[in-house]
């Protein structure tokens, strides 16, 4: 049964014949072992940041760029193409860490911060909802709002994505405060790990934060052509965002609970049995 905004909720006039689905396995890999099949060819990244420096040595081109506005008159936000670029540094800096780890794929900028970092609720989410609704298979939001008035409208966005098969992977706060969307479980949520190897991810056996990546003292491009060492669980988000898009450009049909399985299957922490898990005893009380 259908409503009229084609939500399914019972399967009363069709048979499973009708439903069939092609699916792209996930295999047991463990054990750490990156996702390198990939390079992220033909995955369309979106960095919802301060924007991207255009022609970064370590970013290289630019698919599209936009930017979250106000109009003057009728004071509503709307998205616009944007030529300005990065206004801080923040999404530069993202931007370098996926085309880093995800060489190959498409890299796209929606611009929802000023300088110094400054912006409004509002606009991430209508920067976060526009790029949903273009259909972007990873959007990285190295980004959260502790105001819980936007809590319910980001809540229905992270749906729609998840639904969408657009794979937000949201940066955790860098100090223990509820913030959203990363709170959310149709997202893919990121903290910082402190070891060397900055190939290593790590599943977090308590969540909320799902995973670990690499997020100190990392190097990162910045304004004017620039490099700097940084630190942050926003810069371990993009390392996450770029191995989803190796993954789906090797197996693009991925749903995005299937990426958080690849990334908790190929985590270094998460070991996988070689032989079947031996079945519970009975219990004697019953």
């Amino acid at each position: 049964m259908s409503g009229p905004d084609g939500l399914t909720w019972s399967l009363r006039d069709r048979t499973p014949d009708e439903l069939t689905v092609l699916a792209d396995a996930v295999g047991p890999e463990g054990g750490g072992a990156a996702p390198a099949e990939g390079t992220g060819r033909g995955v369309r990244v979106c960095v919802v940041d301060s924007g991207i420096e255009p022609d970064h040595p370590l970013v290289g081109p630019l698919e599209g760029s936009w930017a979250v506005v106000k109009d003057p008159v009728t004071r509503e936000l709307a998205v616009r193409p944007d030529t300005a670029g990065d206004t801080c540094g923040h999404g530069t800096a993202c931007a370098g860490i996926i085309r880093r780890t995800a060489p190959d794929c498409e890299l796209y900028s929606v611009r929802v911060l000023g300088e110094r970092f400054s912006g409004t609720g509002d606009m991430l989410i209508a920067g976060l909802r526009w790029a949903v609704r273009q259909g972007f298979d990873v959007v990285n939001l190295s980004l959260s709002t502790t105001r819980t008035r936007f809590l319910e409208e980001l809540h229905a966005i992270a749906d729609d994505a998840f639904f969408a098969r657009t794979a937000i992977v949201a940066s955790a706060h860098n100090t223990p405060v509820e913030s959203f969307p990363w709170r959310f479980s149709s997202v893919i949520s990121v903290g910082s790990h402190q070891e060397d190897d900055p190939a290593l991810h790590l599943y977090n056996p308590t969540p909320p934060v799902e995973f670990f990546a690499p997020g100190q003292n990392v190097r990162v491009p910045w304004l004017g052509g620039a490099t700097i060492r940084t630190t942050g669980n926003s810069f371990a988000t993009p390392y996450v965002a770029g191995l989803c898009a190796r993954l789906l450009s090797r197996r693009p049909r991925l749903t995005t609970f299937q990426l958080k399985s690849a990334l908790y299957l190929t985590a270094a922490n998460v070991k996988v049995p070689t032989t079947p898990t031996p079945e519970a005893p009975d219990d004697p009380q019953h």
